[in-house]
This record gives C-alpha cells, structure tokens and sequence, in this order.
C-alpha cells in the first residue's frame, strides 16, 4: 500500500474514533444528569459508608516516645533513631518495610509520629555508645520506651 493512501485512511479511522468517543462521552453525561435525586442521594450515601470501610481496613496507628539514656541515667542526646515497620499497599499489594529517621534532642528524646501498629524495629546509634536494636510488639495507641544503651567494649 503507497504511504499516501496509507495515511489517509489512517486519518480517516482517527476521525471515525474521535467522532464515537465523543458521542460515548456526552451520552454518559446526559444520562448522569437524567438521574433521580433520589439516586444521587443514595450513591452519596454508599460512597460514605465505603469510605468508613476503607477507615476500618486500615491498621490501628500508634505515637511513640523513645528516650534514650546511658547507664547512670545520663540522657544522651544527638543520637540516631531508626524506627523501621511495615506499611500496607506496596507492590502487588505486598507489605513493605518503612522506615523513619530522627535524632534525639538534648533531652535525649524522640517523638515518632503516627506508625502502624505491631512490630516495629528501633536501632539506636551513638557516637561513644554500643549500637542498640531490638523488635517490639506495639498494641497501644500511645507507647513510651525507655533504652539503655551501654559503653562500648574495650579495647586493648
């Protein structure tokens, strides 16, 4: 086929396409403007309770407060706070790992916002302190943990 003809029928079915989608579009919005009132109430309605559904799925959240102090219950701060869980809706609806990242003030504390209840990882690292990581279980709304972290071993 000679690219001439070729492109004119091709113009031609785009035209066709442009034509049929238009009619499909405008016949959608005059049958959603020709729906009862009542319809539309209903449909108001059921959107509402679908989102409180969707409210109900998601994981319970949980704000946590982690302090950080040396053995004499020195508060130690400029640490590094590593809060790691797991996040619903990843990939393929696979669960991933998330993780956040905070220093501790002068106080020697961390406020984490809202995370997802149930296990979640803290690593605590600082500088002239042994490195600190362990998994908790949290079913509370609101959690406070205490971590102790220890000199680090000597070397001779």
């Amino acid at each position: 086929m000679r690219p001439k003809v070729f492109r004119k029928r091709l113009f031609s079915a785009a035209k066709w396409l442009a034509v049929l989608a238009t009619s499909l579009l405008s016949s959608g919005a005059m049958f959603a403007q020709a729906s009862s009132p009542d319809q539309s109430a209903a449909q108001a309605q059921s959107a509402a309770k679908d989102k409180k559904d969707q409210k109900s799925n998601e994981p319970a959240t949980v704000k946590l407060r982690i302090q950080v102090t040396g053995p004499d219950d020195k508060r130690i701060g400029n640490a590094s706070v590593y809060v790691r869980f797991t996040e619903s809706g990843g990939l393929f609806r696979h669960d991933k790992l998330a993780e956040l990242n905070f220093k501790t003030n002068e106080d020697g504390s961390v406020k984490v916002p809202d995370i997802p209840q149930g296990k979640i990882l803290i690593q605590v690292v600082a500088k002239g302190w042994h490195t600190y990581g362990k998994w908790y279980d949290i079913e509370k709304d609101e959690e406070s943990i205490q971590i102790k972290l220890e000199p680090p071993p000597r070397w001779y």
